[in-house]
This record gives structure tokens, sequence and C-alpha cells, in this order.
């Protein structure tokens, strides 16, 4: 569904040059598969998601080998034609609904008008599937409900209305940036299956950006952990909770608190995510690594463990726990 070969995100930087906020990475998304990004906030996920729309915000400049989805390369195509993907194609749930829905028209309206213009339905029959989308994603009395504006609902119920217009169309591939961020548990759990059952009835893929691993663990196929604009490491999701094989990945699962067993302490890393306008050919993650050693002052590439991959110089000898 989609391939991307050494993606990059560049913004300039005073006084001349630029720096990277996604590095050169690389990943594929099958048809039905959901792939997990995860990591801490500033680490390139939002942008990595923003760049495959073509929404990088200027001065932000975007390169990359291939961009391929569906074959079609999509920094090849001019700006009618990525409008022509966006929303039918690829969709995307943005993590800010008040700044993402247009505080002039009726969320109805809103999700009407891209029906129209992908599926060529008249106003009439938007209309209904609007009403319809709005009652899958959990609002009540969604036909009253299609004719107010964004700031009458709470975050929550304006996060529904953000997914129901990015499923409107039934796109072949849904980018979720924190798609259940400011709902509630049950909330969280009703959308979580909706998303999962498009992906599995309809072949649609998933790329799932998020802070929760519970999600992660219990939907994505696969995960892709990105540190400092990087992804440090990918594997199938059974294996990266199993295996741990980045340093980074271990803190992760280090810092999230566990229900089952007996009751341990969090294990919080130390240190914050690094500044990428600092050019360091070192890897990012060894000021905060306890495993750091001479080699690391070399950044390493992915290597190749079984069916995933590490950015680590230690992979061979242990899994890091």
């Amino acid at each position: 569904m989609l391939r991307v070969e050494n993606l990059r995100v560049a913004f300039p930087a005073a006084p001349t040059g630029s720096f990277d906020v996604v590095g050169g990475i690389g990943f594929a998304i099958e048809p039905g598969e959901t792939v997990a990004f995860v990591g801490e906030s500033g680490c390139g996920k939002s942008m990595t998601a923003l760049s495959l729309m073509r929404l990088v915000p200027a001065p932000g400049r975007i390169s990359a080998a291939s961009l391929a989805f569906r074959g079609t390369e999509l920094l090849a195509l001019d700006d009618e034609g990525m409008r022509r993907l966006r929303g039918q194609d690829i969709a995307m749930i943005f993590q800010d609904p008040m700044t993402s829905l247009n505080p002039t028209m009726t969320i109805g309206r809103q999700i009407a008008e891209t029906i129209e213009a992908h599926l060529g339905l008249d106003r009439r029959a938007a209309r209904r599937r609007t009403v319809d989308l709005l009652e899958r994603v959990g609002i009540s009395d969604a036909a009253r409900r299609a004719d107010v504006y964004p700031h009458a609902l709470s975050g929550g119920m304006r996060q529904r209305v953000m997914i129901a217009l990015a499923i409107s169309c039934d796109p072949a591939l849904l980018i979720a940036d924190e798609p259940t961020t400011a709902l509630d548990v049950t909330v969280q759990a009703q959308i979580l299956e909706l998303l999962a059952g498009l992906s599995r009835d309809r072949g649609m893929a998933l790329m799932l950006i998020t802070h929760d691993l519970g999600v992660v663990a219990r939907y994505a196929h696969r995960v892709n952990v990105m540190y400092g604009g990087e992804i440090v490491e990918t594997e199938a999701v059974d294996a990266i909770f199993a295996a741990r094989r980045h340093p980074y990945t271990a803190g992760l699962l280090g810092c999230a608190p566990h229900l089952d067993g007996p009751l341990v302490p969090l294990q919080p890393m130390p240190g914050a995510p690094p500044d990428l306008r600092i050019a360091d050919a070192a890897c990012r993650f060894r000021p905060r690594c306890t495993f750091a050693e001479a080699r690391c002052a070399t950044r390493p590439p992915l290597i190749p463990i079984g069916d995933g991959a590490a950015a680590c110089w230690r992979h061979a000898a242990e899994p890091a726990r």
C-alpha cells in the first residue's frame, strides 16, 4: 500500500544550512495492516505523517528516494493530483480537532462537503451518509448535532467528528495521529474497535501514532519506535514487547505502568530528547543510554535482527532490558 525510502523533512537554520526533523527513515505498510509509531513528543512521528499528506508547514522541505502509495510517487504529483488523493485515498485524523475543523461551517456540512467532492453524491445523499457516520463514531442525536458548529461541542465530540470526516470516503490508507487523546476510556475502545474493523473488513491500511503502549499491544501488527527523527527499532508487535532490542524501547516500556504481576516502581529515563538543530555524528540516544560505549560515537544504522531491526551496536550480544 505504502512504501517509504529515505524520507527526510528539513527546516532552514540560521544563518545558513538546515536541520532534519525526520532523518532518512524508511518503512512499508501493507493493505489491512496496522503499523504503530511510538516515541516521545518531538521525535518526528507527526511530521512523518504530515509529509505523507504533503502538508508539512513552510518553510519545511520534504525529500525521499521513494514515497510511493500504490505505486504512485506522491512527491511527483502536482497540487491538484495530491488534492484528489487526500480524503479519498489517504485520510488523516489530526491531533488537534479544534484547529483542524472550520469554525465557520457546521460539522455536518464539513463532512458532507468532502463526500460530495470525492464520491459525487448529491447534497441529500451526502447528508444521510454524514448522519450515519456521526452515529458510527458514537455521537448521539446525530441529525441534530450535524447542524451545530465546532465550538458547541466538547473536545471529545470534536475528535469524533474528525474521525467521521477521515473515514467518510473509505480511504485505503488512514493516518491516525493520537486519534483518541481527548476521549474517555470507554469511547477510546469504541473508536479503536471501529478503526480495527474498517481495517479488517475493507483492507484499509492504518498508520497509528500513539503514546499508549496498551493500544499498540492490542491493535498494531508492527511497531516503529522513533527517537530524534529516526526509526531506532522496528519489529512485529509481539516481538518488540518480548525482546526490546534498543535501549530506548526498553526505556519506554519501563516508563509504562503494569497492572499484571507485582507492583514495581516506574523507571523514568534520565535526560531529554536531542536538539536536532545541533549536528552530531554520534548515536542520538547516547547521552541518555546506560549502555553507551566508545563505538556509539558513530551513529548506527538500522541493523537487521530476525524479522526486525534496531539501530544499536550492541544488538548482537543480547536484548536491551
